[in-house]
């Protein structure tokens, strides 16, 4: 922990970032226990929970191609100052969504929402290799993780109280004041970095972008490692067993903010034990680390105090996961691409949870039992170690120091 401490005392503008992102990031949870707490209470079908859980990646899914040209041409302040305006109408207009017939309009905000956080945040993670390298990089990454997920345990814990004593649209309005903050803040923050000119239009900068990965394989390979991370998209897997198994243990609200508050316990406390011990060749050993944590879950999942306990096993491993492999990417490709790549690393990274999101609604409406719908997400982590061992050997990746 100390390392992380040094890091933000030396880099003003990180500190910066970060207060932003803990700011933003607490805020944006109150509305994602609400989301869901109202749809259970809307007894929508697991589909439906599926299909919303879904929509949360889907819209950073179908923007990516545009976002990473648009990334490297703009101002990164000016462009996320926008995107913050952007998530604070989409949710405080969540207040208006209170039955079945307004879903159409929960789908709506939730996709311009969740388009413009994952704007923000690929404009945020292309801008930090510009001012920051090395084991900079690495420890920034891994300090951007642990502030998601300490803003993910707070966010999930506080609001499934606000929910449960002050009613679902108090916490929508309480996430877009946070925004509101947040906006205030990142006005008030100089950023100052090297605007590359760039002359070429933005069907052309993508032309450019996938003859460079065609060149550099090891790109392309790299973000499909990092694709895997998308399998632990467990929100529509938790809110299904919450409705199935723990709404007669303890209130809605509450067991969705105490479950994603105790994986988010793992988040943070995963990297502080693991973040010095890991390395290229290691990173194998945590994917498998992950499929073992996530089968585990599923074999405890009916008990909800033992469910509890494997999400912290859970998310222990996975923010090294997320940052390592993250930071792989960035250390592996040119400057002058950072926008674009990481524009379509987070398509593939997305695309994968949106369909692990889609596919938990579905698989769980055709008669698959929620434990066999978690044993096979643990199975692809198996996967992943495979095919990242196959990396190692077939690339020249270089090691991040």
């Amino acid at each position: 922990m100390k390392e992380y401490i040094t890091l933000l005392k030396e880099e003003k503008v990180l500190r910066k970032l970060s207060a932003i992102q803990l700011i933003s990031y607490f805020g944006a949870w109150f509305s994602n226990v609400a989301i869901y707490t109202l749809l259970i209470e809307l007894h929508v079908s697991a589909w439906v929970i599926g299909f919303v859980a879904m929509l949360n990646f889907l819209a950073g899914v179908i923007q990516a191609p545009l976002s990473g040209p648009i990334i490297d041409r703009m101002n990164p302040k000016k462009l996320m100052l926008s995107l913050i305006v952007v998530e604070i109408i989409a949710t405080i207009s969540l207040i208006f969504v209170t039955q079945i017939s307004d879903l159409w309009l929960l789908y709506l905000l939730i996709f311009f929402k969740m388009a413009a956080a994952s704007f923000y945040f690929t404009t945020e993670m292309s801008l930090l290799p510009k001012i920051l390298h090395g084991s900079k990089l690495q420890r920034s990454n891994e300090l951007h993780s642990i502030i998601w997920s300490l803003s993910y345990t707070l966010g999930m814990a506080v609001s499934g109280f606000v929910v449960y004593w002050f009613g679902i649209k108090t916490a929508f309005l309480l996430d877009g004041f946070m925004f509101v903050i947040a906006f205030v803040l990142l006005y008030k923050t100089q950023i100052q970095i090297e605007m590359l000119h760039v002359e070429e239009n933005i069907f052309a900068m993508m032309k450019e972008t996938f003859v460079y990965v065609k060149k550099n394989p090891k790109a392309l390979h790299l973000m499909l490692v990092h694709s895997f991370v998308g399998l632990t998209a467990f929100d529509a897997l938790v809110a299904l067993m919450v409705e199935r198994y723990y709404a007669s243990v303890i209130a809605t609200s509450l067991a969705l903010g105490l479950l994603h508050s105790a994986r988010a316990v793992g988040l943070v406390i995963g990297p502080i034990y693991i973040g010095k011990w890991i390395n290229n060749k290691r990173l194998m050993y945590i994917f498998i680390a992950q499929g073992l944590a996530v089968w585990l879950w599923a074999f405890v999942m009916h008990n909800f105090y033992l469910s509890l306990a494997a999400s912290v096993i859970v998310g222990f491993f996975t923010t090294t996961l997320w940052s390592y492999s993250y930071t792989l990417l960035q250390k592996n490709i040119e400057k002058k691409y950072y926008g674009r790549i990481v524009a379509y690393n987070d398509m593939l990274f997305l695309s994968s949870a949106a369909f692990t999101s889609y596919m938990i609604g579905f698989l769980a409406t055709h008669s698959f039992s929620l434990e066999a719908i978690t044993a096979i997400m643990g199975s692809g982590f198996f996967i992943g170690a495979i095919y990242y061992k196959y990396v190692l050997k077939s690339q020249k990746i270089k090691e991040i120091s």
